[in-house]
């Protein structure tokens, strides 16, 4: 059995910034045999590939305050650490790698205490409350952003990126749109990230018309939690809940108005699109304007704050972008140089020195 393969759990959970750089990892360990945990009902059941047989627990976050529901959470978390022991050992696992969230903690505890290494992939430039805490006990933490560093002084951290998926690595960036936009017309592509941004989705509506004017088309990705998505009807208007082409389409756009959550930023940048960047105003610990800070100081992206933005703000600035090629071809310049076009290999390179010495 000595040149049995590793065999390695790979918990990653919740939503595509979560979940594709964790499959981007699995695609580069092919001599690895890879299982999954997850939470039922959750995108993971949809999104993880069937070559990789998927593990679920009961297990959720904690709630502002500390009440009877933190109990509970405490005890459902007692519970999966026990559970993920049990799938550790029954499957004679080598090592465990995780790209946080509420998952993480079982998975974190489970594997160091039956002495398993551990690496932890954040993709955050400032690392989140479950990132701090388990950093240490992790064999090392894959930051996607360099300046994440400075916040997890006590752990191994490493630089490599955030991975993306195949997709904008292989010749599908460059193939064509299956959709009715002209070659020659300015396109602006509006996304929330995997969940979709209701706020972003009625701003967009309410201001696209002078862009219209301007002559632009606009693909518009608005989740599938919008209950007004289709009430906007123009010739120069397309309304998805979804695109599974993202990355031909953000290589097509001459602007995108994004969240600035570490996956969708990752996404623009190896494209090279400039952005006009609206970060969730509610996300854990501000954490997506230190990821928009980033790319603001870099100069590949302008970043609007949600509770200070009008429909006229947003008009005039999308306006004099369009009206400026120059300036956007300078920032798509900047975002792609921030890109890590190899995380992926990185990330595998650093999971394989940790588990196999």
């Amino acid at each position: 059995m000595a040149n049995a393969p590793i065999r390695l759990l790979i918990a990653a959970s919740g939503t595509g910034g979560h979940l594709f750089p964790a499959i981007a990892l699995a695609e580069k360990l092919p001599d690895y045999q890879i299982e999954w945990l997850g939470v039922p009902n959750r995108l993971e059941t949809q999104l993880v590939p069937k070559q990789y047989p998927l593990n679920t627990i009961a297990v959720e976050g904690f709630q502002q305050g500390f009440g009877l529901s933190s109990v509970r959470t405490l005890g459902k978390l007692a519970l999966s650490i026990l559970e993920v022991r049990r799938i550790l050992k029954q499957g004679n696992f080598q090592g465990v790698f995780t790209t946080g969230g509420y998952i993480a903690g079982p998975a974190v505890i489970a594997a160091r205490s039956l002495g398993l290494p551990v690496v932890f992939h954040e993709s955050n430039a400032i690392p989140g409350k479950v990132t701090r805490f388990f950093g240490p006990w992790c064999s090392a933490i894959a930051l996607g952003f360099e300046v994440a560093a400075k916040y997890l002084p006590r752990a191994k951290s490493v630089y490599v990126g955030t991975p993306v998926r195949a997709q904008f690595l292989d010749g599908a960036i460059n193939a064509p749109l299956d959709l009715a936009i002209p070659e020659s017309v300015p396109l602006i592509v509006v996304f929330g990230g995997s969940q979709g941004a209701i706020a972003i989705n009625k701003l967009v509506r309410e201001s696209a018309n002078a862009w219209f004017d301007a002559g632009a088309y606009v693909v518009h990705l608005t989740g599938d939690r919008d209950p007004e998505a289709d009430s906007l009807k123009h010739p120069h208007y397309i309304a998805l809940p979804f695109y599974n082409n993202m990355a031909a389409l953000l290589q097509r756009a001459t602007l995108a108005i994004s969240r600035s959550g570490a996956g969708s930023l990752t996404e623009l940048a190896v494209c090279g699109t400039p952005a006009i960047l609206i970060p969730y105003p509610f996300a854990a610990e501000d954490h997506q304007s230190y990821n928009a800070d980033v790319f603001t100081s870099s100069g590949a992206a302008l970043t609007l704050k949600q509770g200070e933005l009008t429909t006229e703000i947003l008009q005039s600035n999308v306006l004099n972008l369009l009206q400026s090629p120059q300036e956007l071809a300078k920032m798509g310049e900047k975002a792609h140089a921030i890109a890590v076009p190899d995380s992926a290999e990185k990330l595998a390179q650093l999971v394989r020195e940790v588990i196999e010495t």
